[in-house]
């Protein structure tokens, strides 16, 4: 059975940094793209940001030049580099595999506030 474990989140101050993690296990193959997620309370799940099997990344408007996802193939696992983070960035993060069938980690709270 495929598990997505995410870790990483936390609480810290305007301005500061978050790194969040996902990790697959139980024989996940052949994942075409990672991505992040994230939901806010009493907002709709958006995409934050994707990485495909070649490489290339994609973000949301609101995160380019803060935010960088990066993938470790032999590790099945991707990362969430969050700098500059704004208290608009505090939400529930979400990663999600595609093999091809979509997997979702159980979500990890960033808040940030001062």
């Amino acid at each position: 059975q495929v598990q997505l474990v995410e870790s990483g989140g936390g609480l810290v101050q305007p301005g500061g940094s978050l790194r969040l993690s996902c990790a697959a296990s139980g024989g996940i193959f052949s994942i075409n793209a990672m991505g992040w997620y994230r939901q806010a309370p009493g907002k709709e799940r958006e995409l934050v940001a994707s990485i495909i099997s070649g490489g290339s990344t994609k973000y949301a408007d609101s995160v380019k030049g803060r935010f960088s996802i990066s993938r470790d193939n032999a590790k099945n696992t991707v990362y969430l580099q969050m700098n500059s983070l704004k208290p608009e960035d505090t939400a529930v993060y979400y990663c999600v595999f595609a093999a091809p069938s979509a997997y979702w980690g159980q979500g990890t709270q960033v808040t940030v506030s001062s």
